[in-house]
C-alpha cells in the first residue's frame, strides 16, 4: 500500500509565486510550460511515484540489489519494470533537450518531479540522476560524434549513466586519482584502473552502461590538471547503432548503504585483460570540469557541499550574499511595506516575519561569514574550510528564510484577496513565522562558528596526526 503523496498545491505555489513559472515560460523554447499544462505533469508524475515507485522502495531496499555468481548484477522485483514504464511515459527525457529526442521542459518542472521519484523511491532516482548528469557533460562537451551515437539514446532511458571519480587510495582527494588512459592510433584511449562507489554501475535495467570516466594519459601533469574525462560503454557500439563486444569492465562486488540497498553502489574494474576502450571528452582537463557538473547532481554529504560552497564563496559569495539575498528580502519588505492590505491581521504577523528576515543577511551573520571567508581564504584555507559545514547550514537558514519570507507575503497578498484556499494560505504565513521563530535564531550562532571555530577543529585534527 502506498504512503506517499506528492506535495501538489505546494509544489504549484512556489512554482508561481515564488519561481516565476509564468516568466519561464515567455522564453524560447518553453512556451508549453503554462500552469495548466505543468498542473497536469505534476499530477501524473505523481501517479507514477505514488502507484509505482512508493510501493517498491521499501521491497526494493529488503531485497537489495545482487551480484550473482555469474558476474550480473540484478535489481530487485519489480525495478526492471518499473524503469521501463518510467522510460515508455517519457520521464527520463522531461526536461532534456529535443535535439535528441527530449521534451525540452523547463528545470524548474524537472525539479519538482525529481523530489516526487526522490522522496517516493530514492534508489530508484539515482539511476535516471546519474543519466541527467552523464547526458549533461556529453551534451556541453563532447564532440559531435559522441552526442550522435550516445546521447539519443541517454535521453530516451535506453542507456543509462554512471561518473566515475574516486579509487580505493584517493577517497575524496581527486588528486590522487591513478586510473591510466593510453591513445591508440585510431583516436580511442585504452582505459584501465579500479573506481569505486559507482551508483547503478551495473544493473539489468538496460542493454548498455555509459560510463564517465576519470583517468590519466601517460604525459599527464600531477594532480587534478592531469585527469581527463572518457566515455567508457560498457558495450562497444557499432557504426550502425548497434552492439558490439564487452568492453573490459565488470563489476567486482556491491556496496551497501543505508535505506538504498536496491541501488547498486559498484566497485568497477576498467581493463583487467587488453584494457577498456574509451573516448576522450573535450580537451586535456575539461573533463574534469564538466565531471562537477555530475558530481553536483549526485554529491549526499553536507560536509563535501559545505567545501564547495566555501571554496565558490572565494570568488563570489559577497555578490551574491548582497545582490541575491539582501536584494530579495529587502525588496519581499519594501513590497510589503507599500501594500494595501497591511491592516489584515495576518499581514501584520506576516511583516513581523519579514522584519526580521530583512535583517538575516546583516546582523544573522551571512554576510559577515562570506566576508571573512573571502578574506581568509587565500592566507588560511584550512581555517576556512573547518568551518564549511556550518557555512553550509548558514547559507541554508538565510536562504530558506529568504523563500519562506516571499512565501509568506505572496500568501497574505492572495489571502486578503479572497484568491485560493484560505486554510492553505494561512499555513504558508505561520510556517514562515516558525521559521523565523526556531530555525533563524541559529544563525548568529553559526556565524561564529564559521568566523572563530577554526582554531579548535584544527588543533583537534593536527593533535591526531
Amino acid at each position: 500500500m502506498s504512503q506517499y503523496r506528492a506535495p501538489l498545491a505546494e509544489m504549484q505555489f512556489v512554482m508561481t509565486e515564488l519561481a516565476g513559472l509564468d516568466e519561464v515560460a515567455r522564453l524560447p523554447g518553453f512556451e508549453d510550460a503554462t500552469p495548466d499544462t505543468v498542473g497536469a505533469i505534476l499530477e501524473e508524475a505523481d501517479k507514477f511515484a505514488t502507484e509505482v515507485l512508493d510501493p517498491l522502495n521499501r521491497s526494493g531496499d529488503r531485497e537489495g540489489a545482487r551480484l550473482e555468481p555469474n558476474g550480473r548484477v540484478t535489481t530487485p522485483a519489480g525495478f526492471p519494470e518499473a524503469y521501463r514504464k518510467f522510460c515508455e511515459l517519457g520521464w527520463n527525457g522531461l526536461a532534456k533537450s529535443t535535439d535528441f529526442g527530449g521534451q525540452g521542459m523547463p528545470q524548474l518542472v524537472a525539479a519538482a518531479i525529481d523530489e516526487m521519484w526522490n522522496t517516493a523511491n530514492m534508489a530508484f532516482e539515482l539511476c535516471p540522476m546519474l543519466t541527467g548528469g552523464a547526458i549533461e557533460a556529453i551534451e556541453r562537451n563532447g564532440s559531435d560524434e559522441l552526442k550522435r551515437i550516445y546521447l539519443p539514446k541517454m535521453v530516451s532511458g535506453e542507456w543509462t549513466g554512471t561518473m566515475n571519480l574516486t579509487e580505493p587510495q584517493a577517497g575524496s582527494d581527486l588528486a590522487a586519482v591513478r586510473a591510466k588512459a593510453v591513445p591508440r592510433s585510431d583516436g580511442s584511449y585504452r582505459i584501465s584502473g579500479n573506481k569505486i562507489f559507482i551508483t547503478y554501475g551495473d544493473h539489468d535495467l538496460t542493454d548498455n552502461i555509459i560510463h564517465l570516466v576519470l583517468a590519466r594519459t601517460p604525459d599527464a601533469p600531477p594532480g587534478t590538471k592531469g585527469i581527463s574525462l572518457f566515455v567508457v560503454p560498457k558495450f562497444i557500439v557499432n557504426a550502425d547503432g548497434s552492439l558490439g563486444a564487452h568492453n573490459d569492465v565488470r563489476c567486482v562486488s556491491l556496496e551497501h548503504k543505508l535505506g538504498i540497498h536496491a541501488s547498486p553502489t559498484a566497485v568497477l574494474a576498467f581493463g583487467d585483460r587488453e584494457g577498456s576502450v574509451g573516448y576522450v571528452v573535450g580537451e586535456e582537463n575539461r573533463g574534469l570540469e564538466y565531471m562537477f557538473v555530475m558530481m553536483n547532481l549526485a554529491r549526499f554529504g553536507v560536509g563535501m557541499q559545505g567545501v564547495g560552497i566555501a571554496e565558490r564563496a572565494y570568488q563570489r559569495a559577497r555578490d551574491y550574499a548582497r545582490e541575491r539575498v539582501q536584494g530579495r528580502v529587502l525588496g519581499a519588505a519594501r513590497d510589503a511595506a507599500a501594500s494595501g492590505i497591511i491592516g489584515h491581521p495576518d499581514v501584520r504577523r506576516m511583516l513581523m516575519t519579514m522584519r526580521a528576515y530583512t535583517e538575516a543577511a546583516r546582523a544573522l551573520g551571512y554576510e559577515d561569514a562570506t566576508r571573512w571567508i573571502v578574506a581568509h581564504w587565500g592566507e588560511d584555507p584550512r581555517a576556512v574550510l573547518a568551518g564549511a559545514g556550518p557555512f553550509l547550514e548558514l547559507a541554508g537558514v538565510v536562504c530558506g528564510g529568504t523563500q519562506l519570507g516571499r512565501a509568506a507575503l505572496a500568501a497574505a497578498r492572495k489571502l486578503a484577496a479572497g484568491d485560493g484556499d484560505a486554510e492553505f494560505l494561512r499555513a504558508k504565513i505561520a510556517t514562515s513565522r516558525h521559521f523565523a521563530d526556531h530555525a533563524l535564531t541559529k544563525a548568529p550562532g553559526l556565524r561564529d562558528t564559521v568566523v572563530a571555530g577554526a582554531a579548535s577543529v584544527l588543533e583537534l585534527v593536527d593533535a591526531q596526526f
